[in-house]
């Protein structure tokens, strides 16, 4: 896959991954790439396969096959303390920051690990003052040091863990789900925290969504997953404005929009049906039981990811026309970043 255009070197690298759990198909050679500085959202329903997509990424899990490369090097191979070295160079801000958070740790204890475990700032003194300095970047302040995860609200949860990921200074994010457990006014403020941090640093940063609407602002580019496939791929102003494989344009129907008119002519093209078992995916096509445009060759033969008009890739024998686009993307519905 290509990365962000004008960027000759990925960061990240991901080729043809493969991780089955117990005969479950969760990620089925998946290809992608992470550019420096570059926002990439990975965006599907739950049991997509996007969250293992992520572990497989920072080798937190380790693939069935396919490699995953970093900075030019293989990271399935590396191991000790090279495997170490990587990882600082690439975290993860996880899901639920209620779980992820030790509740028998000061926040300054917590935000200090990454320092004790790779042996940085050693002196008590000098380390608190780099915690403390973590905290004051996230919008937080040194009287949460010596306070407990339970004391806070579940966004100032999400900032601690924002912090953690920040502590050494890595290259590459990748932020699983950050907001999905937070409440809708929460939820932008940490979009935006992640996104002036970006800024800030200059770090590349993969965000993990099962909504569309929540990486519309955020990305560069937009990998769209169905049953550990990635069905489209595109530069968010393509994919938001003229998706071609059918699901990403189910799932651009739900996008909330503020005209209820508008809403309500949408809403038949939303996808119908349920996600089918990981445990025993349909044939060749595996969106046809549920696509609308399904024909005999949709079950008979798999669908490549090629390109298609307008730009991107697209995993689809009968993509989404113009005409068809416009009934199903909401006018004014974009993912330029501002």
């Amino acid at each position: 896959m290509e990365g962000a255009p004008g960027v000759s070197e990925p960061l990240l690298e991901v080729r043809d991954v493969v991780k089955h759990f117990g005969g479950a198909h969760a990620v089925d050679g998946v290809s992608l790439s992470v550019s420096p500085g570059e926002t990439l959202g990975i965006v599907g329903e739950s049991g997509c396969g996007k969250s293992t997509t992520a572990r497989l990424m920072l080798r937190l899990l380790d693939p069935d096959s396919g490699t995953v490369h970093f900075r030019g090097e293989d990271v399935t191979r590396a191991r000790g303390r090279r495997l170490k070295a990587l990882r600082r160079e690439m975290q993860m801000v996880f899901q639920d920051p209620y779980s992820s958070l030790n509740p028998r740790r000061t926040v300054g204890a917590i935000v200090g690990e990454p320092f004790a475990v790779h042996g940085l700032h050693p002196g008590s003194g000098e380390r608190r003052r780099a915690v403390q300095e973590l905290l004051e970047r996230v919008g937080l302040g040194a009287e949460h040091l010596n306070r407990h995860p339970h004391e806070f609200s579940g966004g100032q949860r999400q900032r601690i863990g924002v912090a953690r990921a920040l502590a050494l200074s890595p290259r590459l994010i990748v932020a699983d789900e950050p907001v999905s457990a937070l409440d809708v006014s929460i939820q932008a403020q940490i979009l935006n925290l992640l996104r002036e941090l970006q800024r800030d640093t200059g770090i590349a940063l993969v965000l993990i969504a099962h909504d569309l609407s929540v990486v519309r602002h955020m990305c560069d580019r937009v990998a769209v997953m169905y049953l550990g496939q990635i069905v489209e791929l595109a530069d968010a102003g393509t994919l938001y404005s003229t998706p071609r494989h059918p699901y990403t344009g189910a799932l651009l129907s739900a996008v909330p929009v503020p005209d209820p008119r508008q809403a309500g002519r949408l809403r038949g093209a939303a996808v119908s049906g349920d996600l089918p078992s990981p445990h025993d995916p349909p044939r060749a096509c595996r969106f046809h039981p549920r696509c609308p445009k399904a024909r005999e060759r949709c079950w008979t033969e798999t669908p490549r990811l090629d390109p298609k008009p307008g730009g991107g890739v697209a995993a689809c024998h009968f993509p989404l026309r113009d005409d068809e686009v416009a009934e199903r993307v909401p006018a004014g519905v974009t993912g330029t970043r501002p």
